[in-house]
């Protein structure tokens, strides 16, 4: 059972951070007190004006129309709507375009395809080092990455950073994105075709960072980049291969996502497991 501390640890990652009012209200006592009351009787309909009838029927029946309490400031606010294939295929031609992660940045800063932009306050693109020869991939940003524009600085992070530390890497020596560069509203998983969306942004950033070695982290991050069928704790620590469109092929490792571990901490050890392979392979890499 999650104690207390799990709970308001919830919260917080979920954006929750006052409370609505500062005396608890008991919703059982006022749904029963609106029980007891009596129907309201109906108002008694307003008597047509003379002439309604003659009007012929649409308008003398028509609602009547309602004065809008709109401001000036909300009408411009953006209008979300349903995201489609289409912008799948724009964002696809968009990240073809890009020639460096600068490009890229500006591309997607300016992309309005993907709903989760209008939502987010931030667009979190990356952290540490574009020259390094690791890269971390997540699935989206939280709450503290979307106020600081920067992946995994959160309680996650903070271990992440930890993890990087254990085998002898900075955020200085490690390249750090996510697959979607936005933050989900209330931190809820991003749609299938919100994912598709922003696929051609990372797979992008992918080819133009050429890392030697990617390691995705979490089952979101793996399926998209690695085309996992099973979940995270069967595919983890086994060597993959993600192909860019370009045509490189780059040693991929799927493990465990730090926000799990925080959830799971006897997993931990499985995490190291796969960190020692990567600090192996990096080993390796250089070695040749």
């Amino acid at each position: 059972m999650p104690s207390l501390r799990d709970i308001l640890h919830f919260y917080a990652d979920s954006g929750v951070d006052e409370a609505l009012q500062e005396q608890p209200v008991d919703r059982f006592a006022a749904t029963a007190i609106a029980a007891r009351r009596p129907p309201a009787a109906p108002a008694p309909s307003p008597s047509p004006e003379p002439g309604a009838a003659r009007r012929g029927d649409t308008e003398a029946t028509a609602p009547a129309s309602r004065p809008s309490n709109r401001t000036d400031a909300s009408r411009n606010e953006p209008r979300l709507s349903v995201p489609d294939e289409a912008q799948a295929l724009r964002a696809r031609e968009l990240a073809r375009q890009a020639a460096t992660l600068a490009e890229l940045r500006d591309l997607l800063a300016g992309f309005d395809g993907c709903n989760l932009k209008s939502t987010a306050k931030t667009l979190v693109f990356a952290d540490g080092n574009p020259n390094a020869g690791v890269m971390f991939v997540g699935e989206a940003p939280g709450r503290d990455e979307d106020l600081e524009g920067l992946p995994f600085v959160g309680r996650s992070g903070r271990l992440l950073d930890r993890m990087l530390a254990a085998i002898g890497l900075t955020r200085d020596s490690a390249y750090i994105a996510n697959v979607i560069p936005w933050r989900p509203p209330g931190n809820r998983t991003p749609t299938p075709l919100e994912t598709e969306i922003c696929r051609p942004f990372i797979e992008r950033q992918i080819e133009l960072a050429n890392p030697k070695v990617l390691i995705t982290l979490g089952g979101p991050s793996a399926k998209v980049l690695l085309h996992a069928q099973e979940g995270i704790l069967k595919f983890r620590g086994k060597w993959r291969t993600h192909e860019t469109a370009g045509g490189l092929a780059v040693p991929a490792m799927p493990t465990l996502h730090p926000a799990y571990l925080l959830r799971n901490p006897a997993h931990k050890r499985l995490a190291w497991r796969d960190f020692l392979e990567i600090k192996a392979k990096l080993r390796d890499l250089d070695a040749g």
